[in-house]
């Protein structure tokens, strides 16, 4: 098969061929499809348009369901449109229905490597520079990438947690409250979450200044509190748990639950991943029953 070809019309000589042979090459994203379909008209242009970009890493197996129904009967397809993600000779993935671009690509890349894009290579240095500590770089590549895509969600996200970083506040949320992809439910709700802690320590003295108090009234939950959020915003994150975790376990009607409140908004903030949280969430469990 030619290596350059990358969409291919399916027939039942050729399916065996390009879609259960050929996708131990490499992944085939199988397009049920009919001239009759108004969403097939915008779908099947798209992943025509994605998967061009894969540079050959991807095949589109195009099936018109009105000349191949045996094909159609094989798989089942009630609906159209309907993709169907085939790798090793297996469907391992798919849809029906139209959906976006971002959802598509999201679905691919747990099986195909992302093609490489100025505009996602610019977006993952600004997430080491960032991870790193070094949010102005990170912001100044921000601003780049946004300059010439003011829609890309994930560089939005990431700005307005720069911004947050360096007292912008008002900005960051302006930004955030705009952002509505559901695609990227995770990312935002982290970033709220960062932004609430930064807006709650922004009266609050210091974390030197609140551990010398606490040390004289270390029975006073509402100074223990403050400064699990003064530790917050200072990213230290793991001193922050432990204060929070003390307090919900001392007095758990403080404040309609707030210690664990705050600790559900930094697990959402740091991620399931972590081991920071893995470790907490169990004691927090732990605490509860």
């Amino acid at each position: 098969m030619n290596e350059q070809i990358t969409v291919i019309d399916i027939t039942l000589d050729n399916f065996n061929q390009i879609v259960i042979e050929g996708s131990f090459n490499k992944p085939v994203l199988i397009d049920f499809w009919a001239t009759w379909c108004e969403h097939c008209k915008t779908l099947t242009p798209l992943l025509e348009q994605i998967v061009a970009s894969y540079g050959g890493q991807l095949i589109l197996a195009k099936v018109d369901c009105d000349q191949q129904q045996q094909i159609v009967a094989q798989f089942g397809v009630r609906s159209l449109p309907t993709v169907v993600l085939f790798k090793e000779g297996q469907a391992i993935d798919g849809f029906s229905g139209s959906t976006t671009e971002a959802n598509i690509r999201k679905m691919l890349e747990k099986y195909v490597e992302a093609p490489a894009t100025p505009e996602g290579d610019l977006l993952e240095q600004a997430k080491t520079l960032y991870d790193q500590g070094d949010k102005i770089q990170a912001e100044a590549l921000l601003k780049e990438l946004l300059a010439q895509n003011n829609n890309n969600m994930l560089a939005l996200i990431l700005y307005a947690r720069c911004l947050a970083e360096r007292g912008e506040l008002t900005e960051a949320e302006t930004i955030l409250n705009a952002v509505i992809d559901d695609d990227y439910k995770q990312e935002l709700v982290a970033a709220k979450a960062q932004l609430a802690f930064l807006k709650q320590a922004v009266d609050l003295p210091s974390v030197e200044e609140l551990q010398a108090t606490v040390q004289e009234q270390p029975s006073s939950d509402e100074l223990c509190y403050q400064l699990a959020i003064a530790q917050l915003a200072q990213q230290q994150y793991e001193q922050a748990m432990e204060g929070l975790l003390t307090l919900f376990k001392r007095n758990r009607t403080y404040q309609e639950d707030l210690p664990r409140k705050t600790l559900i908004q930094l697990f959402d903030l740091l991620g399931n991943d972590n081991l920071l949280v893995i470790n907490y969430r169990k004691k927090l469990y732990q605490a509860l029953y």
